[in-house]
């Protein structure tokens, strides 16, 4: 059809190895979202990060341009097409307003009041499946995903473990029970790590103190 923007091309295996060895040579080359990206906006352009592997699903780590999140996706919501700039728009001519005569209404005098039509009601949305997993590391990082049926509009957002915490209270004995072990897992590991860096920091001072 006249007037439709082709389809912008997603990248294919060649896109993929070349922006791997853009990457591997220190020079990674610029991406842009398409349509198909959820949570940003289309035509935005990124920077490759790294690649998960193996290579399936979102495996690309892009951070958009400027933001310093780092986020990953699938070939199909990646291009290294640049898009066209957008024209500019044209502010249109002040429109000079005309008073129009009142309409004449079968049955209604002029200047008689009409009876309002009655409001159309609006159709009741289908219910959609909803999913929301969060996520834990081993260093107690947390952050939260969500699919509103097959759409992902929060992609792992990071989440503060107190947040969580006061969540997992909230949801079954067995939920709350695993949030609290990772939770408490978390701690002791990071207890663990103040303890060594402290006594490092105190030999390290002694050392220092030795030296004179």
């Amino acid at each position: 059809m006249a007037g439709t923007r082709a389809e912008v091309k997603a990248l294919d295996e060649a896109d993929i190895e070349r922006l791997r060895a853009a990457l591997a040579e220190g020079k990674p080359t610029p991406v842009w979202f398409t349509s198909a990206a959820v949570g940003v906006e289309t035509g935005q352009q990124a920077k490759v990060i790294a690649f998960d592997e193996p290579a399936e699903g979102d495996f690309i780590q892009v951070r958009p341009h400027g933001s310093r999140d780092v986020l990953s996706f699938s070939p199909a919501e990646l291009t290294t097409v640049k898009p066209p700039a957008r024209p500019k728009a044209v502010a249109a001519p002040a429109a000079v307003p005309v008073q129009a005569p009142a309409p004449v209404v079968e049955g209604i005098e002029p200047g008689g009041d009409a009876e309002p039509k009655p409001r159309q009601r609006r159709q009741p949305q289908q219910p959609v499946e909803i999913t929301v997993t969060l996520h834990s590391t081993p260093e107690g990082e947390w952050s939260v995903d969500v699919l509103v049926g097959k759409k992902r509009t929060v992609r792992w957002v990071p989440v503060p473990a107190g947040d969580v915490a006061k969540v997992g209270r909230l949801l079954p004995a067995e939920v709350g029970e695993a949030i609290g072990v990772a939770i408490t897992t978390a701690r002791e590991r990071q207890t663990r790590r103040v303890e060594q860096l402290k006594a490092e920091l105190e030999a390290a001072q002694r050392a220092l103190r030795d030296l004179g």
